[in-house]
């Protein structure tokens, strides 16, 4: 795949729900997302932000309702050309020269991405074979970000990445998310850093009690939300 195929455009959901326990933990749940760039999904804890992207991915397979990728369902197809960075990253028991090899053995689409030239990318020259699971947490998370881009994601998914983490590694992942939104890859990146989704951010997908409270241009949602759930979260008060 070239850095220039479109991506999976429009990305839809409509009635998508999970009920666990009787508590629905997302409600009938629409968006449409249409164009590139970067959608920052934000809400209050437990609102459903992260189980809308696990749903996108395909990381829960039981919720009513249907998501559409350029109005076809998920699939295996689909899934190849997305890629996933955690909160927590998950790595392989391996040097961070090893983590990056497996996934460019089966993932690598684009001549440019080498483990060096990956490793430079995000920082990480000197740890070439250092455990990936010894290096500190915003280390761990820039490798975690340069195992997604090495796939070269048509669709790139982002939970709460920078969350806890130093200054330096936060400005270089938002750099490496930036690069990558440039080169045609859309990103939906959730964030509870109000400043970041500012610097950031195209549009926003405000999601409160398992729905969609509203969906707008960054520099609308930032100046006049619409919601009353919104307004109060962008003025720092608690939203239940």
């Amino acid at each position: 795949m070239s850095k220039t195929q479109p991506p999976l455009l429009p990305i839809s959901t409509h009635g998508l729900s999970l009920t666990v326990q009787g508590r629905a933990l997302l409600d009938n749940l629409n968006c449409h997302l249409s164009g590139s760039g970067i959608t920052l999904i934000m809400g209050p804890n437990g609102a459903g932000k992260s189980l809308l992207l696990r749903c996108l991915h395909g990381l829960i397979e039981t919720p009513a309702g249907m998501v559409r990728f350029a109005g076809e369902p998920l699939n295996a197809e689909i899934r190849y050309d997305q890629a996933m960075v955690f909160q927590h990253p998950v790595l392989l028991r391996r040097s961070v020269e090893a983590n990056l090899r497996f996934v460019l053995g089966y993932r690598n689409t684009n001549p440019n991405h080498t483990v060096d030239a990956l490793l430079a990318r995000v920082g990480l020259s000197e740890k070439t074979k250092q455990p990936a699971r010894l290096l500190s947490g915003g280390e761990q998370q820039r490798l975690a970000l340069a195992r997604a881009l090495a796939c070269t994601p048509r669709i790139l998914f982002l939970d709460e990445p920078t969350a806890s983490l130093d200054p330096a590694s936060v400005f270089l992942i938002e750099k490496l998310v930036c690069e990558a939104r440039d080169q045609g890859t859309k990103v939906l990146f959730i964030s509870h850093d109000i400043g970041q989704a500012k610097r950031l951010a195209e549009d926003v997908l405000f999601i409160h009690r398992g729905r969609v409270a509203e969906h707008t241009p960054a520099s609308t949602f930032f100046t006049s939300p619409e919601s009353e759930a919104a307004k109060a979260y962008l003025s720092g008060d608690i939203v239940l």
